[in-house]
């Protein structure tokens, strides 16, 4: 289900910053500076950034996940707006969250991993549905489940495993099922290929671009691999200290970076020479 007009807007944000407040011996922390960026209908977006970028702040505060209930530390909105399908999150009421996370599908960097190991799959598919409705058709939810299930590539006989019993690929699958399973607007994935086998990397970042490319959903996607990012979006901004350095096409990024930090990653990746070398970033950045 679709939220908004399409003339909505997915993602807005005007010099946003987040912080963290102080919690115990720590003091107040600014994660995100002045952050200003735009996603259109339809586009992917991908966040390159060393660890401790911003880069997941941003995620878990788009998503809307930050403000939900919950424990452990919590970025907050400090200045600036953000504004997701249409709703300004600053001060964003109870109603209006649950109308955004709604139409926000959230992929977490240790999504497949923290798979509940005591529910099947089709289970844990279900899982966000019966937590907004216990009482939802049973028989709608079954084939809903399938469904997402079918369209993340696995067959129908894994509705009954458990997550132990699924490579990390069929995991990392079953999350995205998870994650696009009210067919959000917005996928905001979060490393979508951290803890996949190597080999099925490539088919996991693939199955994504597919799938957007099918439901037409706009796409927020965060990795430090920039072979990823090539794959599926279509701009690329690019994180350092808090800051949003660069934007623009990969060519446009890297091509005349103006920046020091993204001139040091443009001679990194072109391997010092002129033409174009490694195009994985993760020893230099990770997350």
């Amino acid at each position: 289900m679709k939220l908004g007009a399409a003339s909505v807007l997915p993602v807005t944000t005007s010099d946003l910053t987040i912080e963290y407040p102080p919690h115990g011996a720590s003091p107040a922390f600014v994660a995100v500076h002045g952050l200003t960026l735009r996603i259109e209908p339809g586009e992917v977006v991908g966040l390159l950034g060393e660890s401790g970028s911003g880069k997941s702040t941003i995620a878990r505060v788009l998503s809307g996940t930050a403000m939900g209930t919950g424990t452990g530390l919590r970025p907050l909105i400090t200045g600036g707006e953000a504004t997701v399908l249409g709703f300004p999150l600053r001060r964003i009421g109870r109603r209006k969250l649950a109308r955004v996370t709604f139409g926000v599908g959230m992929l977490a960097q240790d999504a497949a991993e923290t798979l509940p190991a005591t529910l099947t799959v089709a289970e844990i598919v279900a899982e966000p549905v019966l937590e907004r409705d216990h009482r939802h058709n049973r028989r709608d939810l079954d084939t809903r489940v399938a469904t997402m299930v079918d369209a993340v590539r696995l067959p129908l006989s894994v509705l009954g495993t458990y997550p132990y019993e699924l490579s990390s690929g069929q995991r990392q699958r079953v999350a995205l099922a998870r994650a696009l399973v009210f067919e959000p607007s917005l996928l905001i994935a979060d490393e979508p290929t951290a803890g996949v086998d190597v080999l099925v990397r490539d088919a996991v970042i693939d199955l994504i671009s597919e799938l957007q490319r099918e439901r037409a959903f706009s796409a927020l996607v965060i990795s430090h691999d920039l072979a990823v990012l090539r794959r599926v979006a279509n701009r690329i901004g690019v994180m350092h200290q808090g800051v949003l350095v660069a934007l623009g096409t990969i060519d446009e990024v890297f091509d005349d970076p103006w920046h020091p930090y993204v001139a040091g990653l443009s001679v990194a990746l072109n391997g010092g020479a002129e033409d174009p070398a490694p195009e994985d970033i993760s020893d230099l950045d990770s997350d």
